[in-house]
């Protein structure tokens, strides 16, 4: 339907009309900003979120869990989804709010021009209307003069008494009155006839013309308003797939817990290397009671010990007792496992770690120091490269002015190889120690023995407790066989004295011992043997043999007693 024919009377209702229009567009507008402000404030605080809770570590000090790498994961998915935020906000910014503030400004200046167009032609057709009327008023006017003038001319002229002048004058004035009426009519006619055609133009072709453009104006109002309510829903649906890649991130991030691993990586993190403490020896503290058959106590102490004990009462001397603090002495170092870890200061090489920690991050820092290597291998590779380039072409640059570069990149190399050889070394020491500790574990089981139905030393099962003492099997000693004596310095850095270490103790084996690894000692059933150094909770005890010769037995192979004055012993 045409606004012009169905609504030609109703110019101010259109410009009302036309009015909300706009305010509506720019209310929408405003719902758009407002929008778009809760996206931008939305994907700003997400990502202030992420900031928050992303690790400020290092990537060496970032955690490795499943469970922390999937979170890191889900903050990063998080991060991108912020980033669709962004995208929605820009799309209604652009697309939406930008182009309706634009068309409304347009709105306004059109509809400016078209509501002056119809006032115009409503002054025009007023101002007709004006002529008419007034032309009509003067003929209106007029006509009554001039039918005064006639009736005066009337009375004068049926008057006997009037004079022939007088009638005369008011004949004159009758016919002047009378012609003025006629052109007064005329007039009247032709401004009504005037009025009649521009009312005729103007409700049938500029009023109508002006509200057709009226009308195409709100029509292209909205048609604008439905177009942007698609893009505000485009803006909404062109993110949703990345945002459902987003949360299949998080999704697959979830699924990648794995606590199995995160277990695992708790082991290899805090792995030391060390042994678990052994069992506490027995101290008896009975051994200075005399003991008398009518007690009807039998000593449990060993023949050999009671002989020696008997000597030793000859002579005046005191009895060997067990050192009552030994197994805290023994144990030192192992407590803090149940407790608070000592705080070691940071070493160099390491070797404030236990030995696990210490060799995987002498490795790590080898690894670091091989890449700065290849770098500078690199960097000596191109300066090399353009020292050629500038002998060949002396107009580029003078091959002489890199020399002091290679010189200290050479000089850079030399000192990276310097410290990886010494990384190494203490890498290998590292390595050695626990593939010797490995071997005398691996030793000890091989030949342990228990008592009462267990296997004996040499692989043999019995039940009879009257055959778990047999025959020893004699090993030949090393330098009898041809064997070199091992080495105990070799066998642990932690003996570089040259000084013989003092006897704290004597033990006596209780099975033979046959010592095929290295730093491993030799014995024969029943030996006595000296102590030189207490197990330290991996199961080795250090022995010295009479001849002078020293090295490793199986702690439980031997039966151990300490001495209460090791100087003395």
């Amino acid at each position: 339907m045409s606004w012009g024919t169905e609504l030609w009377d109703q110019f101010d209702n259109l410009d009302k009309h036309t009015q909300w229009g706009i305010d509506f567009l720019e209310r929408y507008a405003k719902f758009v900003k407002e929008r778009l402000d809760i996206e931008q404030n939305y994907a700003k605080q997400l990502r202030n979120l992420v900031k928050k809770y992303c690790p400020k570590r290092s990537k060496d000090e970032e955690p490795r869990f499943t469970s922390c790498l999937s979170f890191y994961s889900i903050l990063n998915e998080l991060n991108d989804y912020a980033g669709q935020r962004e995208v929605v906000a820009e799309e209604m910014a652009h697309k939406v709010y930008g182009e309706l503030m634009r068309y409304s400004l347009d709105l306004k200046a059109e509809r400016k021009h078209h509501l002056q167009e119809g006032r115009k032609a409503q002054q025009h057709l007023d101002h007709c209307w004006k002529q008419m009327d007034s032309s009509k008023k003067k003929f209106e006017r007029e006509c009554r003069e001039a039918e005064k003038s006639q009736v005066t001319y009337d009375r004068l002229d049926n008057d006997i008494n009037a004079t022939k002048s007088e009638v005369e004058k008011a004949k004159a004035q009758f016919y002047l009155r009378t012609h003025t009426a006629d052109e007064s009519k005329n007039e009247y006619a032709s401004q009504l006839q005037n009025f009649n055609a521009e009312q005729w133009k103007h409700f049938n072709n500029a009023i109508p013309h002006i509200f057709k453009n009226l009308q195409d104006m709100d029509e292209r109002r909205t048609v604008k308003l439905g177009e942007t309510y698609r893009c505000f829903a485009e803006a909404e649906r062109r993110v949703i797939p990345i945002v459902s890649k987003c949360l299949e991130g998080m999704v697959v991030a979830a699924k990648a817990v794995n606590e199995r691993k995160d277990s695992a990586i708790v082991v290899e993190s805090f792995k030391s290397g060390f042994e678990p403490p052994g069992d506490f020896p027995f101290e008896d503290f009975s051994q200075n009671l005399s003991r008398t058959g009518s007690d009807g106590t039998i000593s449990n102490t060993p023949k050999g010990e009671r002989d020696r004990d008997r000597d030793r009462d000859r002579d005046g001397a005191p009895a060997p007792r067990s050192d009552p603090k030994h197994p805290m002495n023994r144990t030192k170092n192992k407590l803090w496992l149940f407790g608070k870890k000592p705080k070691a200061p940071s070493l160099e090489d390491f070797s404030h770690l236990p030995p696990e920690q210490r060799r995987k991050r002498l490795q790590q820092r080898i690894d670091e120091l091989n890449k700065e290597l290849q770098k500078e291998i690199d960097q000596r590779d191109a300066l090399n490269k353009m020292k050629d380039v500038y002998e060949k072409n002396p107009q580029m640059g003078d091959p002489n002015s890199l020399q002091p570069q290679i010189s200290e990149t050479m000089c850079n190399m030399e000192k990276l190889r310097s410290e990886i050889h010494r990384n190494e070394t203490w890498l290998s020491e590292v390595e050695g120690k626990q593939s010797s500790r490995g071997d005398r574990r691996h030793s000890a089981d091989n030949h342990h023995h228990t008592p009462q139905g267990r296997e004996s030393p040499e692989g043999s099962y019995t039940d009879d407790t009257s055959q778990e003492h047999h025959t020893p099997h004699h090993r030949p000693n090393p330098s009898q066989s041809g064997q070199p004596n091992p080495d105990p310095h070799e066998f642990d850095d932690e003996f570089d004295d040259d000084d013989p270490l003092p006897v704290i103790g004597h033990c006596k084996a209780l099975y033979s011992f046959d010592g095929q690894n290295e730093g491993t000692l030799v014995m024969a059933e029943d030996e006595v043997l000296y102590i030189i150094e207490e197990d330290k909770g991996d199961g080795w005890t250090r022995a010295r043999k009479q001849s002078g010769e020293d090295g490793y037995v199986p702690t439980s192979y031997v039966e151990i007693t300490m001495e209460k004055n090791s100087k003395g012993s």
